[in-house]
């Protein structure tokens, strides 16, 4: 997966281990961009009252970046697994 790093070097965008309620999803994007992380989840909740798009974008983010600490996010670990793993013959 692409290095979510911006150009000063070790900024990398995860799901946050500390500060999380859920997945770690708001408290990740309130470290990387440095804001508050109420804000954060009060806009996840506003989306999700506007055609619900909060809920499927926090799922998706859940599923697409790495967790703190971890090298490959949920959805590289389960395609990787899929691509390498043998096929029966016949």
């Amino acid at each position: 997966m692409a290095d979510m790093s911006d150009s000063n070097g070790g900024k990398r965008f995860v799901r946050s281990v500390d500060g999380r309620m859920v997945a770690g999803v708001c408290s990740g994007i309130a470290d990387y961009s440095g804001i508050d992380v109420n804000l954060v989840r009060l806009g996840f909740v506003l989306a999700t009252f506007f055609g619900f798009i909060g809920v499927l974008g926090y799922l998706a983010a859940w599923v697409i970046v790495p967790e703190e600490g971890e090298s490959a996010s949920i959805a590289e670990n389960i395609f990787s697994e899929n691509l390498f793993k043998k096929k029966p013959n016949g």
